[in-house]
């Protein structure tokens, strides 16, 4: 059993930079580069792993042969996760993803709930999430054909640091000039509901999916969600901060100024996403090589790979089950 190395696929949707190939490392030869997932056995863009004995394979490969690897929380034998990295260089649409029942009816695929982790963010930079108030169908339809659906919206500032849970049936869109790492369910539905009439590299407007989205999408008064304080904990070589608890997974965020201890369990794998920095990850067997990670880099730890310690000066972002 080893540490994974993971090799992302990249999107080069229009909303998109060239921030995760000039500052993270990605080796991907598309312009834009809006996407890149980093973790994924999703048909729609898997990820490869980078080293060891699985070296050339899928990680959706390597787990259909050892789904031991998921951990005894996973019951159906598939990853339950997608972990991205997302470069807003112009905004996303006004979108929404649908619930896992309705996905699964419909599209043959899991709904999406995500949660955002912003790591970067111009001065001014803001999202969409839900409604200033209720709406209906009906004022929804006469907003879109209109250009007026931004009344209706509420309208959140980023900044550096900030965390959003969107559960599946939010609106929402990410602004222009941020960067985000997602952790979502394992799913590739989006509704989109208004872009800016913009057109692709093909000169055509993309399709909108507006009749799936008003079955699927919350039309109550959104939460507010500007930003609480997070209970940061502090230790001698790292600081830790839950992040986001939900059915789907768990992310925490550590900054790594020494190092830290900690155990991958039979129960569940877990996943490393390097935001900054760089370190090493050792095991407990003698025979394993310490796994060095450095910015944008993506490790899948299998479960039950036990007493982990890990070395650097970095902040990370960790996920489970």
């Amino acid at each position: 059993m080893e540490i994974m190395k993971l090799i992302p696929m990249g999107k080069d949707y229009l909303w998109g930079g060239t921030r995760l190939r000039e500052e993270y490392g990605k080796k991907i030869d598309l312009t834009p580069l809006a996407e890149t997932w980093e973790c994924s056995v999703h048909r729609d863009g898997p990820s490869y792993v980078a080293n060891g004995t699985y070296k050339g394979k899928t990680l959706a490969e390597v787990l259909k042969a050892h789904p031991e690897y998921l951990g005894t929380k996973i019951e159906d034998g598939e990853l339950p996760v997608l972990v991205k990295f997302i470069d807003a260089k112009k905004d996303l649409s006004v979108q929404v993803h649908p619930s896992d029942e309705y996905a699964r009816e419909h599209e043959r695929d899991n709904g999406k709930t995500e949660m955002w982790y912003v790591i970067d963010a111009d001065e001014g930079a803001s999202l969409i999430y839900g409604f200033q108030h209720e709406v209906t169908e009906e004022i929804l339809r006469k907003a879109v054909d209109t250009g007026t659906l931004d009344k209706h919206l509420q309208k959140v500032p980023v900044h550096k640091g900030d965390t959003y849970f969107v559960p599946a049936g939010t609106v929402h869109g990410i602004g222009k000039g941020i960067l985000i790492a997602e952790i979502q369910e394992s799913s590739n539905v989006t509704y989109r509901v208004y872009d800016y009439d913009r057109v692709d590299k093909n000169g055509k407007k993309r399709e909108l999916h507006f009749d799936k989205a008003v079955q699927v999408m919350n039309m109550k008064v959104a939460p507010d969600v500007s930003q609480k304080p997070r209970m940061v904990k502090y230790y001698s070589g790292c600081s830790r901060e839950l992040l986001c608890r939900c059915k789907y997974f768990e992310t925490e965020r550590i900054q790594v100024t020494k190092g830290f201890a900690f155990s991958v369990m039979d129960t569940s794998f877990q996943i490393l996403m390097c935001l900054s920095g760089y370190g090493e990850v050792q095991t407990m067997d003698a025979e394993q090589k310490p796994m060095r990670f450095s910015r944008g880099e993506t490790l899948f730890l299998p479960a039950g790979l036990g007493r982990c310690l890990v070395v650097g000066d970095a902040e990370l972002i960790k996920v489970r089950c």
